[in-house]
Protein backbone atom coordinates (compact mmCIF):
# COMPACT_ATOMS: atom_id res chain seq x y z
CA UNK A 1 0.00 0.00 0.00
CA UNK A 2 3.15 2.38 0.23
CA UNK A 3 2.69 2.00 -3.71
CA UNK A 4 6.01 1.12 -4.68
CA UNK A 5 5.92 -0.86 -8.20
CA UNK A 6 8.21 -3.73 -8.79
CA UNK A 7 10.74 -3.89 -10.96
CA UNK A 8 9.52 -7.06 -13.25
CA UNK A 9 9.39 -10.64 -13.45
CA UNK A 10 10.95 -13.31 -15.49
CA UNK A 11 10.81 -16.62 -15.93
CA UNK A 12 12.56 -19.50 -18.60
CA UNK A 13 12.52 -23.18 -19.02
CA UNK A 14 13.47 -25.78 -20.95
CA UNK A 15 13.00 -29.99 -21.18
CA UNK A 16 14.67 -31.81 -24.13
CA UNK A 17 11.33 -33.12 -25.52
CA UNK A 18 8.35 -31.15 -23.94
CA UNK A 19 6.36 -27.58 -24.80
CA UNK A 20 7.27 -25.17 -21.87
CA UNK A 21 4.88 -22.71 -22.98
CA UNK A 22 2.41 -23.98 -19.67
CA UNK A 23 5.38 -24.04 -17.18
CA UNK A 24 6.22 -20.43 -18.50
CA UNK A 25 2.94 -19.50 -18.24
CA UNK A 26 2.27 -20.56 -14.48
CA UNK A 27 5.34 -18.94 -13.63
CA UNK A 28 4.02 -15.90 -14.98
CA UNK A 29 0.89 -16.29 -13.24
CA UNK A 30 3.15 -16.62 -9.85
CA UNK A 31 5.28 -13.34 -9.97
CA UNK A 32 2.33 -11.20 -11.21
CA UNK A 33 3.24 -9.17 -8.62
CA UNK A 34 6.10 -8.05 -10.11
CA UNK A 35 4.55 -6.35 -12.74
CA UNK A 36 1.55 -5.72 -14.69
CA UNK A 37 1.38 -3.40 -17.01
CA UNK A 38 2.31 -6.22 -19.56
CA UNK A 39 2.95 -9.40 -20.08
CA UNK A 40 4.68 -11.82 -23.10
CA UNK A 41 6.40 -15.23 -23.81
CA UNK A 42 8.49 -16.44 -26.24
CA UNK A 43 9.27 -19.95 -27.37
CA UNK A 44 11.56 -21.78 -29.74
CA UNK A 45 9.93 -24.64 -31.80
CA UNK A 46 12.41 -26.84 -33.64
CA UNK A 47 14.75 -23.67 -34.82
CA UNK A 48 11.51 -21.67 -34.97
CA UNK A 49 10.57 -18.30 -32.78
CA UNK A 50 7.05 -17.88 -31.72
CA UNK A 51 6.22 -15.42 -29.37
CA UNK A 52 2.65 -13.56 -27.87
CA UNK A 53 2.53 -9.99 -25.98
CA UNK A 54 -0.14 -8.32 -24.10
CA UNK A 55 -0.78 -5.56 -21.93
CA UNK A 56 -2.06 -5.80 -18.57
CA UNK A 57 -2.83 -9.35 -16.84
CA UNK A 58 -1.46 -12.58 -17.53
CA UNK A 59 -4.55 -13.92 -17.79
CA UNK A 60 -5.70 -17.32 -19.01
CA UNK A 61 -3.45 -19.92 -20.79
CA UNK A 62 -5.59 -19.49 -23.98
CA UNK A 63 -3.88 -16.46 -24.33
CA UNK A 64 -0.79 -18.10 -25.23
CA UNK A 65 -2.25 -21.66 -26.82
CA UNK A 66 -0.68 -21.59 -29.84
CA UNK A 67 2.94 -21.12 -28.75
CA UNK A 68 5.27 -24.37 -29.28
CA UNK A 69 8.82 -25.38 -28.23
CA UNK A 70 11.12 -26.84 -25.99
CA UNK A 71 12.79 -23.73 -24.70
CA UNK A 72 11.25 -20.54 -23.93
CA UNK A 73 11.18 -17.10 -21.73
CA UNK A 74 8.62 -15.02 -20.25
CA UNK A 75 8.29 -11.37 -18.79
CA UNK A 76 6.12 -9.73 -16.94
CA UNK A 77 6.72 -5.70 -17.06
CA UNK A 78 6.19 -2.64 -14.60
CA UNK A 79 7.83 0.18 -16.42
CA UNK A 80 11.36 1.51 -14.41
CA UNK A 81 12.71 2.47 -17.78
CA UNK A 82 11.41 4.23 -20.46
CA UNK A 83 7.29 5.60 -21.33
CA UNK A 84 4.74 3.43 -19.90
CA UNK A 85 1.54 1.96 -22.23
CA UNK A 86 -0.55 3.11 -19.64
CA UNK A 87 0.72 6.44 -19.80
CA UNK A 88 1.48 7.21 -23.25
CA UNK A 89 -0.94 8.18 -26.00
CA UNK A 90 1.25 7.64 -28.70
CA UNK A 91 -2.13 7.03 -30.90
CA UNK A 92 -0.44 2.82 -31.21
CA UNK A 93 -3.51 0.33 -31.23
CA UNK A 94 -2.86 -2.15 -28.71
CA UNK A 95 -0.75 -5.05 -30.67
CA UNK A 96 1.49 -2.11 -31.42
CA UNK A 97 2.13 -0.57 -27.63
CA UNK A 98 2.49 -4.30 -26.74
CA UNK A 99 5.20 -5.18 -29.31
CA UNK A 100 7.20 -1.90 -28.56
CA UNK A 101 6.86 -1.82 -24.60
CA UNK A 102 6.52 -5.17 -22.98
CA UNK A 103 9.25 -7.64 -22.98
CA UNK A 104 11.17 -10.12 -24.15
CA UNK A 105 12.59 -8.32 -27.31
CA UNK A 106 14.09 -10.28 -30.36
CA UNK A 107 16.80 -9.77 -32.95
CA UNK A 108 17.18 -12.19 -35.74
CA UNK A 109 20.89 -12.70 -35.59
CA UNK A 110 23.36 -13.57 -33.84
CA UNK A 111 22.53 -17.67 -33.20
CA UNK A 112 19.41 -17.58 -35.77
CA UNK A 113 17.81 -15.52 -33.42
CA UNK A 114 18.17 -13.88 -29.58
CA UNK A 115 15.37 -13.40 -27.24
CA UNK A 116 16.00 -11.98 -24.29
CA UNK A 117 14.04 -10.07 -21.02
CA UNK A 118 15.30 -8.55 -17.64
CA UNK A 119 14.51 -7.78 -14.18
CA UNK A 120 16.61 -4.59 -13.24
CA UNK A 121 17.51 -1.19 -14.74
CA UNK A 122 20.22 -0.12 -15.77
CA UNK A 123 22.07 3.11 -14.61
CA UNK A 124 23.85 3.91 -18.06
CA UNK A 125 20.26 3.80 -20.09
CA UNK A 126 20.74 7.49 -21.87
CA UNK A 127 24.40 6.93 -22.68
CA UNK A 128 24.15 3.17 -23.85
CA UNK A 129 21.22 4.00 -26.15
CA UNK A 130 22.48 7.01 -27.65
CA UNK A 131 25.58 4.79 -28.42
CA UNK A 132 23.48 2.59 -30.97
CA UNK A 133 21.58 5.34 -32.17
CA UNK A 134 24.53 7.17 -33.60
CA UNK A 135 25.63 3.83 -34.75
CA UNK A 136 22.42 3.92 -37.26
CA UNK A 137 20.87 0.56 -35.00
CA UNK A 138 16.88 0.69 -35.00
CA UNK A 139 15.52 0.14 -31.31
CA UNK A 140 11.35 -0.49 -30.99
CA UNK A 141 11.57 0.78 -27.37
CA UNK A 142 13.07 3.12 -25.31
CA UNK A 143 13.16 -0.21 -22.85
CA UNK A 144 16.81 -0.97 -21.17
CA UNK A 145 15.98 -4.33 -21.73
CA UNK A 146 16.48 -3.93 -25.92
CA UNK A 147 19.93 -2.24 -24.61
CA UNK A 148 21.16 -5.53 -23.01
CA UNK A 149 19.63 -7.58 -25.81
CA UNK A 150 21.41 -5.46 -28.56
CA UNK A 151 24.04 -5.56 -26.55
CA UNK A 152 25.24 -9.24 -26.51
CA UNK A 153 23.89 -9.91 -29.70
CA UNK A 154 26.93 -7.21 -31.25
CA UNK A 155 29.08 -9.59 -28.49
CA UNK A 156 28.55 -12.36 -30.06
CA UNK A 157 28.32 -11.19 -33.56
CA UNK A 158 32.05 -10.53 -33.06
CA UNK A 159 33.27 -12.83 -30.92
CA UNK A 160 31.65 -16.21 -31.80
CA UNK A 161 31.92 -16.98 -28.57
CA UNK A 162 28.96 -16.96 -25.86
CA UNK A 163 31.43 -16.64 -22.71
CA UNK A 164 33.21 -13.60 -24.01
CA UNK A 165 29.94 -11.68 -24.91
CA UNK A 166 28.08 -11.92 -22.04
CA UNK A 167 31.39 -11.33 -19.73
CA UNK A 168 31.81 -8.29 -22.45
CA UNK A 169 28.47 -7.38 -22.23
CA UNK A 170 28.38 -7.20 -18.01
CA UNK A 171 31.10 -5.03 -18.77
CA UNK A 172 29.64 -2.06 -20.78
CA UNK A 173 26.78 -2.55 -17.84
CA UNK A 174 26.08 -0.48 -15.10
CA UNK A 175 23.32 -1.29 -12.63
CA UNK A 176 20.67 -4.38 -11.76
CA UNK A 177 19.86 -6.98 -14.66
CA UNK A 178 18.95 -10.36 -13.79
CA UNK A 179 18.40 -12.03 -17.20
CA UNK A 180 16.48 -15.24 -19.49
CA UNK A 181 17.24 -14.99 -23.14
CA UNK A 182 16.42 -17.84 -25.35
CA UNK A 183 19.10 -18.45 -28.68
CA UNK A 184 18.33 -19.94 -31.79
CA UNK A 185 21.04 -22.50 -31.71
CA UNK A 186 18.38 -24.00 -28.66
CA UNK A 187 20.48 -22.19 -25.32
CA UNK A 188 18.72 -21.07 -22.37
CA UNK A 189 20.91 -18.49 -20.89
CA UNK A 190 20.64 -16.85 -17.51
CA UNK A 191 23.05 -14.41 -16.37
CA UNK A 192 23.27 -12.32 -13.08
CA UNK A 193 24.90 -8.43 -12.35
CA UNK A 194 28.05 -8.52 -10.47
CA UNK A 195 26.10 -6.94 -7.16
CA UNK A 196 22.91 -9.48 -7.84
CA UNK A 197 20.41 -6.31 -7.04
CA UNK A 198 17.20 -8.80 -8.27
CA UNK A 199 16.82 -11.91 -7.18
CA UNK A 200 17.21 -14.71 -10.31
CA UNK A 201 16.76 -18.62 -8.70
CA UNK A 202 16.43 -21.91 -10.83
CA UNK A 203 14.86 -25.69 -10.28
CA UNK A 204 14.62 -29.02 -11.76
CA UNK A 205 12.28 -31.94 -12.17
CA UNK A 206 11.40 -34.54 -14.50
CA UNK A 207 13.62 -32.74 -17.34
CA UNK A 208 12.55 -29.29 -16.28
CA UNK A 209 15.13 -26.98 -15.90
CA UNK A 210 13.49 -23.64 -14.85
CA UNK A 211 14.82 -20.32 -14.07
CA UNK A 212 12.54 -17.55 -12.18
CA UNK A 213 13.14 -14.00 -10.60
CA UNK A 214 11.19 -15.82 -7.08
CA UNK A 215 11.08 -19.72 -5.71
CA UNK A 216 7.07 -19.29 -5.88
CA UNK A 217 7.25 -19.55 -9.71
CA UNK A 218 9.27 -22.79 -9.42
CA UNK A 219 6.44 -23.87 -7.00
CA UNK A 220 3.89 -23.13 -9.69
CA UNK A 221 5.54 -25.06 -11.93
CA UNK A 222 6.29 -28.05 -9.65
CA UNK A 223 9.69 -27.76 -9.54
CA UNK A 224 12.49 -27.88 -6.82
CA UNK A 225 14.52 -25.04 -5.84
CA UNK A 226 17.82 -26.12 -6.55
CA UNK A 227 19.64 -22.54 -5.68
CA UNK A 228 20.06 -19.23 -6.90
CA UNK A 229 22.15 -18.17 -10.18
CA UNK A 230 24.92 -16.53 -7.99
CA UNK A 231 25.89 -13.11 -8.82
CA UNK A 232 28.34 -11.92 -11.41
CA UNK A 233 27.22 -16.00 -12.94
CA UNK A 234 25.54 -17.22 -16.64
CA UNK A 235 24.43 -20.47 -16.17
CA UNK A 236 23.45 -22.44 -19.34
CA UNK A 237 21.24 -25.15 -20.53
CA UNK A 238 21.82 -26.21 -23.84
CA UNK A 239 19.77 -28.10 -26.58
CA UNK A 240 20.19 -31.42 -24.75
CA UNK A 241 19.44 -29.67 -21.47
CA UNK A 242 22.97 -30.21 -20.00
CA UNK A 243 23.79 -27.38 -17.46
CA UNK A 244 27.06 -25.47 -17.54
CA UNK A 245 27.66 -22.62 -14.83
CA UNK A 246 30.46 -20.24 -15.10
CA UNK A 247 31.70 -16.94 -13.33
CA UNK A 248 31.89 -13.94 -15.79
CA UNK A 249 32.59 -11.54 -13.89
CA UNK A 250 32.42 -10.28 -9.77
CA UNK A 251 34.04 -6.97 -9.66
CA UNK A 252 31.81 -5.17 -7.45
CA UNK A 253 30.52 -6.45 -3.99
CA UNK A 254 27.54 -8.60 -3.81
CA UNK A 255 24.45 -5.95 -3.05
CA UNK A 256 21.06 -7.72 -2.78
CA UNK A 257 18.19 -5.11 -2.85
CA UNK A 258 16.50 -5.32 0.91
CA UNK A 259 13.48 -4.26 -0.07
CA UNK A 260 13.13 -7.42 -1.70
CA UNK A 261 12.57 -8.52 1.81
CA UNK A 262 10.55 -5.70 3.21
CA UNK A 263 8.24 -5.58 0.32
CA UNK A 264 8.69 -6.78 -3.30
CA UNK A 265 8.77 -10.37 -2.57
CA UNK A 266 5.65 -12.53 -2.49
CA UNK A 267 5.91 -14.06 1.74
CA UNK A 268 6.25 -17.76 0.17
CA UNK A 269 9.42 -16.55 -1.87
CA UNK A 270 12.64 -17.93 -0.69
CA UNK A 271 15.53 -15.50 -1.76
CA UNK A 272 19.02 -16.15 -1.39
CA UNK A 273 18.26 -19.57 1.37
CA UNK A 274 16.30 -16.39 3.33
CA UNK A 275 12.60 -17.33 3.96
CA UNK A 276 10.20 -13.81 3.03
CA UNK A 277 8.13 -14.65 5.37
CA UNK A 278 10.39 -15.50 8.00
CA UNK A 279 11.79 -12.17 7.24
CA UNK A 280 9.49 -10.14 8.08
CA UNK A 281 8.26 -11.49 11.20
CA UNK A 282 11.20 -10.71 12.84
CA UNK A 283 11.00 -7.32 11.36
CA UNK A 284 8.30 -6.90 13.12
CA UNK A 285 9.99 -8.47 16.64
CA UNK A 286 12.42 -6.22 16.05
CA UNK A 287 10.19 -3.36 15.89
CA UNK A 288 8.79 -4.55 18.85
CA UNK A 289 12.20 -4.77 20.67
CA UNK A 290 13.08 -1.27 19.87
CA UNK A 291 9.51 0.83 21.06
CA UNK A 292 7.42 0.24 23.54
CA UNK A 293 4.02 -0.52 22.50
CA UNK A 294 1.19 0.55 24.50
CA UNK A 295 -1.92 -0.56 22.36
CA UNK A 296 -4.91 -2.36 22.36
CA UNK A 297 -4.67 -3.45 18.83
CA UNK A 298 -1.98 -3.97 16.10
CA UNK A 299 -3.61 -3.87 12.64
CA UNK A 300 -1.75 -4.57 9.04
CA UNK A 301 -1.87 -2.74 6.27
CA UNK A 302 -3.17 -5.43 3.93
CA UNK A 303 -1.16 -7.64 2.78
CA UNK A 304 3.14 -7.51 2.53
CA UNK A 305 2.97 -6.14 6.55
CA UNK A 306 0.77 -9.05 7.76
CA UNK A 307 3.60 -10.75 8.60
CA UNK A 308 5.49 -7.87 10.62
CA UNK A 309 1.58 -7.37 12.46
CA UNK A 310 2.03 -10.97 13.75
CA UNK A 311 5.90 -10.96 15.18
CA UNK A 312 4.87 -7.52 16.86
CA UNK A 313 2.11 -9.50 18.40
CA UNK A 314 3.69 -12.37 19.31
CA UNK A 315 6.44 -10.18 21.15
CA UNK A 316 4.01 -7.73 22.40
CA UNK A 317 1.29 -9.77 23.70
CA UNK A 318 -1.17 -7.43 21.95
CA UNK A 319 -4.12 -8.83 19.97
CA UNK A 320 -3.67 -8.34 15.88
CA UNK A 321 -6.77 -8.17 14.33
CA UNK A 322 -7.97 -7.27 10.65
CA UNK A 323 -8.84 -3.63 11.01
CA UNK A 324 -8.63 -2.82 7.33
CA UNK A 325 -10.44 -5.06 4.66
CA UNK A 326 -9.08 -5.54 1.07
CA UNK A 327 -11.40 -5.58 -1.73
CA UNK A 328 -9.82 -8.51 -3.71
CA UNK A 329 -11.72 -7.00 -6.92
CA UNK A 330 -9.34 -4.11 -6.56
CA UNK A 331 -6.01 -5.64 -7.06
CA UNK A 332 -2.64 -4.30 -7.65
CA UNK A 333 -3.55 -3.31 -11.40
CA UNK A 334 -5.78 -0.52 -9.92
CA UNK A 335 -2.59 1.14 -9.34
CA UNK A 336 -2.14 3.19 -12.45
CA UNK A 337 0.03 5.80 -13.41
CA UNK A 338 -0.24 8.98 -11.53
CA UNK A 339 0.41 9.90 -8.03
CA UNK A 340 -3.53 11.39 -7.94
CA UNK A 341 -4.92 7.80 -9.42
CA UNK A 342 -2.92 5.83 -6.81
CA UNK A 343 -4.05 8.29 -3.65
CA UNK A 344 -7.93 7.75 -4.92
CA UNK A 345 -7.73 3.88 -4.75
CA UNK A 346 -6.83 3.76 -1.32
CA UNK A 347 -10.47 4.24 0.08
CA UNK A 348 -11.65 1.62 -3.10
CA UNK A 349 -9.17 -0.89 -1.93
CA UNK A 350 -9.12 -0.53 1.61
CA UNK A 351 -12.58 -0.52 4.12
CA UNK A 352 -12.00 0.14 8.02
CA UNK A 353 -14.10 -2.52 10.49
CA UNK A 354 -15.11 -0.04 12.97
CA UNK A 355 -15.78 -3.10 15.61
CA UNK A 356 -12.32 -3.60 15.84
CA UNK A 357 -10.95 0.04 15.55
CA UNK A 358 -13.76 2.17 17.49
CA UNK A 359 -12.39 3.44 20.47
CA UNK A 360 -9.17 1.46 20.60
CA UNK A 361 -5.45 2.64 20.74
CA UNK A 362 -3.85 1.15 17.14
CA UNK A 363 -0.67 -0.28 16.16
CA UNK A 364 -0.97 0.30 12.31
CA UNK A 365 1.77 -1.78 10.81
CA UNK A 366 2.99 -1.11 6.72
CA UNK A 367 6.27 -1.94 5.27
CA UNK A 368 7.48 2.11 4.04
CA UNK A 369 6.92 5.56 3.43
CA UNK A 370 7.63 6.98 0.08
CA UNK A 371 5.66 10.26 -0.38
CA UNK A 372 3.41 10.28 2.64
CA UNK A 373 0.34 11.19 0.39
CA UNK A 374 -1.49 7.30 0.51
CA UNK A 375 0.02 6.65 3.94
CA UNK A 376 -2.33 9.47 5.37
CA UNK A 377 -5.17 8.19 3.41
CA UNK A 378 -4.57 4.51 5.19
CA UNK A 379 -4.87 6.50 8.61
CA UNK A 380 -7.46 8.95 8.12
CA UNK A 381 -9.29 5.70 7.01
CA UNK A 382 -8.19 4.27 10.73
CA UNK A 383 -9.56 7.48 12.27
CA UNK A 384 -12.88 6.96 10.63
CA UNK A 385 -13.03 3.81 12.25
CA UNK A 386 -13.45 5.20 15.54
CA UNK A 387 -9.61 5.13 16.48
CA UNK A 388 -8.84 6.82 19.62
CA UNK A 389 -5.14 7.06 19.01
CA UNK A 390 -2.50 5.58 16.09
CA UNK A 391 0.60 4.83 15.96
CA UNK A 392 2.21 3.70 12.92
CA UNK A 393 5.18 1.46 12.95
CA UNK A 394 7.05 1.28 9.75
CA UNK A 395 9.35 -2.24 8.91
CA UNK A 396 11.46 -0.47 6.98
CA UNK A 397 14.01 3.14 7.64
CA UNK A 398 13.03 6.55 6.28
CA UNK A 399 13.91 5.99 2.61
CA UNK A 400 15.92 9.14 1.91
CA UNK A 401 17.73 8.84 -1.57
CA UNK A 402 16.44 7.74 -5.30
CA UNK A 403 16.45 4.30 -6.36
CA UNK A 404 18.44 3.18 -9.74
CA UNK A 405 18.58 -0.29 -9.78
CA UNK A 406 14.68 -1.56 -10.55
CA UNK A 407 12.61 0.21 -8.13
CA UNK A 408 10.07 3.01 -8.87
CA UNK A 409 11.82 5.56 -6.37
CA UNK A 410 13.79 7.94 -9.21
CA UNK A 411 14.04 11.63 -7.27
CA UNK A 412 14.74 13.08 -3.92
CA UNK A 413 11.62 15.50 -4.09
CA UNK A 414 9.58 12.64 -3.85
CA UNK A 415 10.59 11.36 -0.91
CA UNK A 416 8.82 12.80 1.90
CA UNK A 417 11.77 11.63 4.27
CA UNK A 418 14.65 13.26 2.37
CA UNK A 419 13.26 16.71 3.64
CA UNK A 420 11.17 16.12 6.73
CA UNK A 421 12.15 14.70 9.90
CA UNK A 422 10.19 12.31 12.03
CA UNK A 423 8.19 14.75 14.06
CA UNK A 424 7.49 16.55 10.97
CA UNK A 425 6.48 13.07 9.39
CA UNK A 426 3.96 12.12 12.20
CA UNK A 427 2.23 15.91 11.84
CA UNK A 428 1.87 15.21 8.29
CA UNK A 429 0.29 11.88 8.54
CA UNK A 430 -1.56 12.65 11.42
CA UNK A 431 -0.28 9.96 13.66
CA UNK A 432 0.08 9.94 17.50
CA UNK A 433 3.44 8.30 16.98
CA UNK A 434 5.77 7.14 14.27
CA UNK A 435 8.20 4.46 14.78
CA UNK A 436 10.35 3.44 11.78
CA UNK A 437 12.23 0.08 11.82
CA UNK A 438 16.27 0.79 12.53
CA UNK A 439 19.05 -0.05 10.32
CA UNK A 440 20.32 -2.75 12.70
CA UNK A 441 16.79 -3.85 13.02
CA UNK A 442 17.03 -4.40 9.37
CA UNK A 443 19.71 -6.14 8.34
CA UNK A 444 19.17 -8.33 11.69
CA UNK A 445 15.98 -9.45 10.32
CA UNK A 446 17.37 -10.05 6.27
CA UNK A 447 20.02 -11.74 7.80
CA UNK A 448 23.35 -10.99 6.03
CA UNK A 449 25.94 -8.67 6.59
CA UNK A 450 24.90 -4.95 5.86
CA UNK A 451 27.34 -5.36 3.33
CA UNK A 452 26.13 -7.83 1.40
CA UNK A 453 22.93 -5.61 1.19
CA UNK A 454 22.02 -2.57 -1.11
CA UNK A 455 20.63 0.50 1.22
CA UNK A 456 21.16 3.17 -1.11
CA UNK A 457 17.60 4.54 -0.58
CA UNK A 458 17.80 4.32 3.07
CA UNK A 459 21.57 5.68 3.03
CA UNK A 460 22.42 7.47 0.01
CA UNK A 461 25.23 5.35 -0.24
CA UNK A 462 25.41 3.24 -3.47
CA UNK A 463 27.47 0.06 -4.29
CA UNK A 464 27.50 1.45 -8.44
CA UNK A 465 29.84 4.85 -9.38
CA UNK A 466 27.90 6.63 -11.85
CA UNK A 467 24.69 5.99 -9.54
CA UNK A 468 26.37 7.55 -6.80
CA UNK A 469 27.83 10.35 -9.13
CA UNK A 470 24.02 11.16 -10.49
CA UNK A 471 22.50 11.08 -7.05
CA UNK A 472 24.97 13.50 -5.78
CA UNK A 473 24.74 16.26 -8.67
CA UNK A 474 20.91 15.93 -8.88
CA UNK A 475 20.84 15.77 -5.30
CA UNK A 476 21.81 19.67 -5.19
CA UNK A 477 19.64 20.37 -8.02
CA UNK A 478 16.20 20.12 -6.59
CA UNK A 479 12.80 20.64 -8.57
CA UNK A 480 15.57 21.28 -11.71
CA UNK A 481 14.02 18.90 -14.60
CA UNK A 482 12.02 16.13 -14.57
CA UNK A 483 11.84 12.41 -15.29
CA UNK A 484 13.89 9.74 -13.19
CA UNK A 485 17.59 10.74 -12.97
CA UNK A 486 19.21 7.92 -14.99
CA UNK A 487 16.69 9.57 -18.03
CA UNK A 488 17.94 12.89 -17.42
CA UNK A 489 21.33 14.19 -19.39
CA UNK A 490 23.11 15.60 -16.44
CA UNK A 491 23.45 19.46 -16.44
CA UNK A 492 27.11 20.08 -16.17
Amino acid sequence: MSFLREACGVVGAAHPEHDVVEQLWRGLLAVQHRGQEGNGIFTLDRGKFHHAKYLGLVGDLSKYGSLKGSRGIGHVRYTTTGSSPLESNLGMSESQASESFVQPFFVSYPKSGLALCHNGNLVNYVGLRHDFLSEGRSLVSDCDAEIILNQLARELASTKDLERSVANTMSSLEGAYSVVAVTGENELIAFRDPCGFRPLCYGRRSGFEVFSSESVALDAVGVDLVGDVKPGEMIVVDRDCHISRKVIKRDCRVAHCMFEYVYFSRPDSVIEGKGVYQTRIRLGQNLAKTYKADADVVVPVPDTARPAAEGIARSTGIEIAEGLIKNRYVGRTFIMPGQGRREDSVVLKLNPVKSILKDKRVILVDDSIVRGTTSRKIVDLVRIGGAARVELWITCPPIISPCFYGIDISTHEELIAAAKSVSDIERTLGVDKLCYQTRKGLVDAIGFDEDSLCMACLTGTYPTSAAQQIADEMKGKLGKGKGRYWERELER
